[in-house]
């Protein structure tokens, strides 16, 4: 009778802890491709002890040259398949998605999906702290085709700095040279310098650089190798990551629902290998990957 009431107790105490759990999971973190990995690193950095799923949808990048509609249906997707994997909170490690899936996800799915969980981009973050950066308020944006179409960084910073002036420049080659492992090569040379050229050209004032692509760290020496003194050159990563402490540390209430055992998850619409020996290049550091389908 006594072992059965002791049985019955535990019994009772795994639902019961069951129960408490079923809103707590993983930071999801979603990209397009690999770039998203470099928001990851930052993020296992300063915030290590939190668990992470990371899903990057391989199989269909880039999303760069994609229509808005496009970008938006595969974002959401994905952030629909981290919701089943338990997350309560996705970072969109991806400047296109930010820039054009972020907003509408926001404002129309979440109250529909689950209004207790949040869906955070990265261009407002790394916006935020440029006030505090440029010496002058000209600022230059390298990014994807997607990112400078939407305009999303000259709205944001004109939105938060009115005076202030944006210049984009479309990067087109930077992230297949990143991605064929040719981020090193001469040939990475001649596009860097040619973008910079180009970029300083529209606007001689620029003191601020902006990497406004999470592939575009891999190619940080280089671009500090042909950008001119004074000009202050900004990645995202740390930023992100300070922007996301900040944030858990003023909604303990999704802190609170964070799990924390320092674990990483990856997972890819590509091949598992092909995931796990390029996330090598961003991560220095070896992963096991799982494949999915997203629908």
């Amino acid at each position: 009778m006594v072992r059965n009431q002791h049985r019955l107790l535990l019994l009772l105490k795994v639902k019961c802890s069951m129960v408490l759990n079923d809103n707590k999971g993983a930071i999801g973190v979603f990209d397009s491709g690999y770039g998203g990995l470099t928001i990851l690193s930052q993020f296992a950095k300063l915030l290590p002890e939190y668990d992470y799923i990371y899903l990057g949808d391989n199989a269909r990048a880039p999303y760069g040259n994609r229509s808005f509609d496009v970008v938006y249906e595969f974002t959401l997707q994905a952030v629909r398949r981290l919701f089943e994997m338990g997350c309560p909170l996705v970072i969109l490690g991806c400047n296109t998605a930010s820039a054009k899936a972020l907003r509408t996800i926001q404002q129309c799915d979440l109250p529909k999906l689950d209004a207790s969980r949040r869906v955070l981009g990265i261009i407002r973050p790394t916006v935020e702290v440029l006030g505090d950066i440029t010496r002058n308020g000209h600022v230059g944006i390298f990014a994807t085709e997607g990112t400078v179409q939407s305009q999303s960084y000259s709205i944001e910073l004109k939105r938060m700095y009115p005076g202030m002036k944006v210049t984009a420049e479309t990067c087109s080659m930077w992230v297949p040279l990143i991605e064929n492992r040719e981020y090193e090569s001469e040939g990475a040379d001649y596009f860097v310098r040619k973008n910079i050229e180009h970029i300083l050209s529209k606007d001689p004032q620029i003191d601020t650089f902006v990497l406004g692509c999470t592939h575009y760290p891999l190619l940080l020496e280089k671009i500090k190798k042909y950008t001119p003194q004074g000009i202050t050159i900004v990645s995202q990563g740390e930023i992100v990551a300070n922007s996301l402490r900040t944030y858990l540390l003023q909604h303990p209430e999704m802190e609170n629902r964070c799990i924390k055992n320092g674990s990483r998850i990856f997972y890819t619409t590509e091949s598992a290998e092909k995931f796990s020996d390029s996330a090598k290049i961003f991560l220095k550091d070896e992963v096991e990957a799982h494949r999915l389908m997203l629908s």
